[in-house]
């Protein structure tokens, strides 16, 4: 369904040059969800809102389908906005506090100029598991785990077929977590729908992911199904084992990885390997030649010179 070809994205400061997202290439298959992780600051949100273009990319190709998303005129991405939609992280700033949930949800018709009964509001109300009977109400008068239903059932409105969830559930409690991932799993069966999830939360992504990308410093440095089961990159074998784990006797038994340092800026990223700074096992030539994602075993793809 996406096929990403070397995006980037710099934005002009008055320290330099920020390589937000430095030369990107991935694929997103229809009806999966393909988890994106990494560390606050690494370009996660920016890579999502360059896929809905949302934010316009400095070079690189998004291909949705057979067409080139950066090639589409205001009117063809005026149509693609149907197909393709945004699930935002705070459920309290993304909705107009001035609007009842009714106007929030019909507004996506409006926009398109689209015909929407009651009964199709209530509909949509009802799939994401909130009662119509409250649809005169504003967004302050909900809890954060309501508000983010409506914000995803404006979402659904139009009945895309692509969803970016930029870190949907940082916001809630961990009980409403589970709740709105376990919604977002049925969502994706009942409406064959495709995700890019986006989140910190290590284990809710493994619950729902299909797939997972590792980003840092604005690259990808490792995608696989079975990211978890067999982590090669050392900077993806580092965070995952960061999880936090429940049982203090299977704790004491992890071997945990302390990384050195903090993460680079993108003003000033290091030369060669974007880790080579903090990296446990770094050798000499990472510091000079920036490795390529390349495919391991059947589906793992890792930048790292220790696999070449």
């Amino acid at each position: 369904m996406i096929t990403v070809k070397d995006l980037k994205k710099h934005f002009k400061t008055k320290e330099g040059v920020l390589k937000a997202v430095d030369g990107v290439s991935f694929t997103i298959q229809e009806g999966e969800t393909l988890g994106l992780v990494g560390e606050s600051g690494c370009g996660k949100s920016t890579l999502g809102r360059l896929l809905l273009r949302l934010q316009e990319a400095t070079s690189g190709e998004v291909f949705v389908g057979e067409k080139n998303l950066f090639d589409l005129s205001s009117k063809e991405l005026k149509e693609f906005r149907k197909t393709a939609q945004m699930i935002f992280q705070d459920p309290y700033a993304s909705l107009n506090p001035r609007m009842t949930v009714e106007d929030i949800v019909r507004e996506p018709f409006e926009i398109h100029n689209i015909d929407v009964s009651e009964t199709a509001i209530y509909h949509l109300l009802q799939k994401v598991h909130l009662d119509p009977v409250y649809r005169r109400r504003f967004p302050h008068e909900f809890s954060g785990g309501q508000r983010q239903r409506i914000g995803i059932a404006r979402a659904l409105a139009l009945n895309p077929k692509f969803i970016v969830c930029d870190e949907p559930i940082s916001a809630l409690d961990v009980s409403t977590q589970s709740q709105i991932v376990a919604l977002l799993k049925n969502l994706q069966a009942d409406l064959n729908l495709t995700y890019l999830f986006i989140s910190h939360d290590l284990r809710m992504v493994k619950y729902i992911a299909t797939r997972v990308a590792v980003m840092y410093l604005g690259h990808l440095v490792e995608i696989a199904p079975g990211l978890f089961e067999n982590p090669l990159h050392p900077y993806t074998q580092a965070l995952l084992s960061a999880i936090p784990v429940p049982d203090p006797q299977m704790a004491k038994k992890r071997t945990r990885i302390i990384l050195k340092g903090e993460m680079p800026s993108p003003l000033t990223p290091p030369k060669g390997c974007a880790f080579c700074t903090r990296c446990p096992k770094v050798m000499e030539k990472c510091s000079r030649v920036a490795p390529s994602l390349k495919e391991v075993t059947s589906g793992h793809f890792v930048a790292c010179h220790l696999y070449e």
